[in-house]
């Protein structure tokens, strides 16, 4: 049994939709990174544009200049994986040179046809995120046939066109894209059947913390969503879900260390 790696979420924006503005400094966001990773992190994800329903987006220098002091500053005191989060292939690019050691790129590399190119020149791990529509557009009556053969025939379609590329398929990582496109209904079944993503024979990751399918069930607000965070962290964990991606990395380490401890006992 294997739990899951947690990939804790530095956001250095004025904008995202549960931290914006908590950690846009590269002292702030050295710190969060300090206390993420004595938390549990696995590996530290850092964005410099929120990607938030109806976000508008930044332009490529506004973006390096929040991300590459971060990196730059955690690279310095750590040895732990750094993502980058970006559409973008030039701040992918130097986010790499920063001390960068993943791509996690929401738009699965459709958005920036240079991203591709980045991928093949380099041996990075790349995540590829399912989307339906754009951040300024996706929150508007998503519709799906089925909304888990529909992920599924478009993860096949991104992995053959990314193999046809050079790309080992061994360096992908999946992302359903929670939120993204997606009702409350659609998330709660991409979370029931998580599982069935498996057969496409590359890891998964989820990324659902604090996002606002649960405060529509729960009635909570942003900032108290973290206990339905870590439940929904230890559900999937170890069944179906190789990395969960969260803002309270704390409240999912003791869940998922909980849930270990629990399937290890006689």
């Amino acid at each position: 049994m294997t739990l899951p790696k947690i990939m804790g979420i530095l956001n250095v924006t004025p904008d995202s939709f549960s931290d914006g503005g908590q950690f846009d400094s590269a002292a702030s966001a050295c710190s969060q990174a300090e206390a993420l990773i004595v938390s549990g992190a696995d590996i530290i994800d850092v964005g410099g544009e929120s990607t938030r329903p109806f976000a508008e987006p930044v332009t490529e220098q506004e973006e390096l200049n929040r991300v590459i002091p971060a990196i730059r500053g955690i690279r310095s005191a750590h040895s732990i994986p750094i993502s980058i989060d970006t559409t973008k292939a030039v701040v992918a690019s130097q986010a790499l040179e920063a001390g960068a050691d993943i791509i996690n790129d929401i738009s699965a590399l459709r958005k920036d046809p240079e991203m591709l190119s980045l991928v093949q020149e380099t041996s990075v791990p790349v995540i590829i995120m399912h989307m339906q529509g754009t951040p300024g557009s996706m929150q508007v009556k998503p519709q799906y046939n089925d909304v888990i053969a529909d992920i599924t025939h478009f993860f096949k379609e991104r992995l053959a066109w990314l193999i046809q590329n050079g790309i080992d398929p061994e360096r992908i990582t999946l992302d359903p894209g929670i939120g993204f496109g997606k009702t409350v209904a659609h998330n709660l079944s991409i979370i029931k059947h998580l599982v069935e993503f498996k057969s496409l024979g590359c890891p998964l990751l989820l990324g659902h913390s604090r996002k606002r399918f649960i405060g529509d069930i729960t009635g909570l607000q942003v900032e108290d969503r973290d206990l339905p965070t870590a439940v929904i962290s230890a559900l999937v964990g170890f069944s179906s879900v190789d990395i969960v991606r969260v803002h309270d990395v704390a409240a999912t380490h003791h869940a998922l260390h909980m849930i270990e401890a629990i399937k290890k006992a006689d």
